[in-house]
């Protein structure tokens, strides 16, 4: 399974019908760091076959721009808001992923977003994982898919 695509379709097909904002991806990258100044960043446990984490890292300008598009409304700061929102789409995302690796005979199950506001904001841990990251691109700005996995 190409896991660098799933994690494209995933993310294009959350945007298309939830958000509708173009999003264009970039060359996924498997080394560290991509430079995306990560102000807020959701992210959602991976259990099964596939063992990991799945992480949107946006900046806060980003985040608020992806966070209106899907409300319909203006958001002019990072707030409760904007984490229900990425991390609905981190959600989304996840669920995708489930479903392209339930194709393929897998099984896996999402825990419950977290999200976190910050400056510089980087994923790190589970030791041993494969790490794929896609930089996309919007009229927003840049955010990117990250997911960090083993796959059993």
């Amino acid at each position: 399974m190409d896991m660098e695509q799933s994690l494209i379709d995933a993310t294009l097909a959350v945007f298309a019908s939830m958000i509708f904002i173009d999003i264009t991806p970039e060359a996924p990258s498997k080394r560290e760091p991509v430079a995306i100044a990560s102000n807020l960043c959701s992210l959602i446990g991976l259990a099964g076959d596939l063992k990991g984490i799945l992480a949107i890292q946006c900046p806060g300008q980003v985040a608020m721009g992806i966070t209106g598009a899907m409300l319909g409304m203006e958001v002019t700061e990072l707030d409760e808001d904007a984490k229900d929102a990425i991390g609905e789409i981190a959600n989304m995302v996840a669920g995708g992923l489930k479903e392209a690796l339930a194709a393929s005979g897998r099984k896996i199950e999402l825990a419950i977003p977290t999200t976190v506001i910050g400056k510089s904001i980087r994923t790190s841990g589970l030791s041993g994982a494969t790490r794929v990251m896609v930089p996309f691109s919007c009229p927003l700005g840049r955010f990117g898919v990250e997911l960090r996995f083993i796959l059993s």
